[in-house]
């Protein structure tokens, strides 16, 4: 049987001389063309009876090479001429790459890993583990090692600094309640134990890489941002700076485009804490210290000496907004930035709530008499559902996402235990950054209105009211996606317009409880600044007094519920425990919002 060339080239090796036998598929000779070896084999098993060129010579396509004629063989000298290669053994190449990778896990590393145990904390490895779903990671750049060639050896750059001190790839999060495309993720996680964390030449390019993809295929990301700002040290490097880098831009560049959430948990400072900084939500372990200068660059300024754990702890960044929600360990915080995730995956049909009965008794019948917002949120929002955001920041507003029949959303509410739910301007700005967010990610607002108005008085106007309220209204009134206004209690000036969208009319549906009052600012103090004249007339305080409450009892008759909705103010006045599935029923009128469609909002404020 003749075997011609399939290809023009040159022989460079016969591998079986005229007669030689060889096995069916068997390799005869080598041809070189392009630069490539390519072997032609013979299609079946014999004897090599002619060969028509010898190495050196020049062949075309379709030349004769060589000819082999049949032989007979036994069954069992056929099996042995086809010997079983070792699949699990692996070649030169695939072993050095396969060693290399060995030294990206944990256990190649046990110095490094015991640092981190005597801080009680746990890898980036870990963490990220912890996130993603078993088996979804998919890393980028792991074998990227410090831009340092030029001042250490390969091989010690290779064994410690593995990453360039960052983790990144794709990952799912939550994939099993939402599905594969809709839980995935990008993941940047910062390595403590690999230079403190910080920023190199090869991370933020890792880094860049994933934030193109993360807007490119419009996926979340996820930020553990644990680090010590930029590296100094790299010396692979054009730039003197680095000045230049794009990661901070590509990923502030994302804000209302996808969710990003950060994580820090020890040290945070610097470049790691401009990323944090940028992220929608800001989840801190107990032992986060975060600033946009550490110890060093304090000292440097010529500012004082500080310990690491003195520059914005947890103690200062949860009251002041910065950080979103505190959790107790690193395990917490993974569990968080799951369940935050989860509101904009989609919804979770698992609709179990409290009895709605509990509602009737949540706002006291004495109309003076504070109630838990907290509680109320709780007995409306399906079982376990509720997550609440900044809650030591601008206390006397309550936010919070949460599902409705599995649906998630977002839930504004007066709290009247703090400033009797007065908004002042942490509370304004606290509540109309949270509009924002859900209007991003296309979460309908509950909004659970009990407020006697907006702060007054010459303290709250030197904090600059004017501008942080009207914040509020903009917010509102520049957003896509419904309200849904319930007045609990009181609905009282310029307040409740805002924690109603701007107007009561402006929600897709106002409802009011039994309990709600309205007017343009409280009931007694309008009914003592009309009557200042009468009651400064009448000597007698007790008279005074009776004289006040039998006017305020005429007002409040008028600014009842009930009669609010006999001029159409309010849409309706509900039972209470009516008002999970009013809600619902207003709300099915809206499509669900999922990610990876057309960004809703130019950006979410910062702060």
């Amino acid at each position: 049987m003749e075997t011609r060339s399939p290809l023009s080239g040159l022989v460079v090796e016969v591998l079986a001389p005229q007669g030689a036998s060889v096995n069916a598929e068997a390799p005869v000779l080598v041809l070189e063309a392009m630069k490539m070896h390519h072997e032609v084999s013979s299609p079946a098993g014999g004897v090599v009876s002619e060969l028509h060129v010898a190495v050196g010579d020049q062949v075309r396509e379709g030349e004769v090479l060589f000819r082999v004629d049949p032989r007979e063989e036994s069954a069992a000298e056929e099996e042995g001429a086809h010997p079983e290669r070792d699949l699990d053994e692996a070649r030169g190449d695939l072993a050095a790459v396969l060693a290399r990778r060995a030294k990206l896990a944990d256990e190649a590393r046990p110095e490094a890993v015991a640092r981190v145990r005597e801080r009680g904390r746990r890898t980036a490895r870990e963490n990220v583990g912890d996130l993603c779903d078993p088996g979804s990671f998919v890393e980028y750049g792991g074998l990227a090692v410090a831009a340092q060639r030029a001042r250490r050896p390969i091989e010690e750059l290779i064994d410690r600094t593995p990453g360039d001190g960052i983790v990144t790839g794709l990952g799912s999060v939550n994939g099993a309640e939402h599905g594969e495309r809709a839980s995935r993720c990008v993941v940047l996680a910062y390595d403590y134990a690999v230079l403190a964390g910080t920023q190199g030449i090869r991370g933020h390019k890792k880094t860049d890489r994933m934030l193109e993809l993360a807007e490119r295929e419009r996926l979340p990301v996820v930020l553990f941002a644990e680090g010590g700002g930029g590296r100094p040290g790299d010396t692979d490097g054009s730039e003197l700076f680095h000045l230049v880098v794009p990661t901070f831009r590509s990923f502030a560049r994302l804000s209302g485009l996808v969710p990003r959430v950060g994580i820090v948990s020890g040290r945070c400072f610097a470049g790691n804490a401009a990323l944090l900084g940028c992220c929608d939500v800001v989840i801190a372990t107990p032992d986060a210290t975060l600033g946009m200068g550490g110890p060093a660059m304090i000292e440097g300024g010529g500012l004082g000496t500080y310990s690491p754990e003195e520059v914005g702890p947890v103690s200062v960044q949860a009251p002041n907004g910065v950080v979103d929600l505190v959790v107790g360990n690193e395990a917490a915080a993974v569990a968080a930035a799951r369940r935050f995730l989860s509101y904009l995956q989609g919804p979770v049909f698992d609709p179990r709530a409290p009895d709605p009965h509990l509602l009737r008794e949540v706002v006291p019948e004495a109309p003076k008499r504070v109630h838990d917002v907290r509680r109320l949120v709780e007995l409306l929002a399906d079982e376990g559902s509720v997550l609440e955001l900044r809650r030591d920041f601008g206390r006397a507003m309550f936010t919070a996402f949460a599902r409705l029949e599995g649906r998630a959303v977002g839930v504004l509410a007066n709290d009247p235990r703090h400033l009797s739910g007065a908004i002042d301007s942490d509370a304004a700005d606290k509540a109309a950054r949270f509009v924002g967010l859900c209007d991003a990610f296309g979460l309908p607002v509950v909004s659970l209105v009990d407020t006697p108005g907006f702060m007054v008085g010459p303290e709250a106007e030197a904090e600059g009211l004017v501008r942080h309220a009207s914040r509020l209204f903009v917010a509102a009134a520049t957003g896509r996606v419904p309200f849904v206004a319930v007045v609990v209690r009181r609905a009282f000036g310029l307040g409740a317009q805002a924690m109603a969208g701007g107007s009561l009319h402006a929600p897709l549906a106002t409802f009011a409880w039994p309990s709600g009052e309205f007017g343009a600012m409280g009931v007694e103090g309008a009914v003592r600044l009309a009557l200042r004249r009468e009651l400064e007339s009448i000597e007698d305080p007790a008279e005074r007094e009776r004289r006040v409450a039998e006017v305020v009892a005429q007002v409040r008759a008028e600014s009842t519920a009930l009669n609010m909705a006999t001029h159409f103010e309010v849409d309706d006045v509900i039972d209470p425990a009516e008002t999970r599935a009013k809600v619902v029923a207003a709300l099915a009128s809206v499509p669900h919002a999922l990610l990876g469609g057309e960004r809703r909002r130019t950006l979410i404020d910062t702060w």
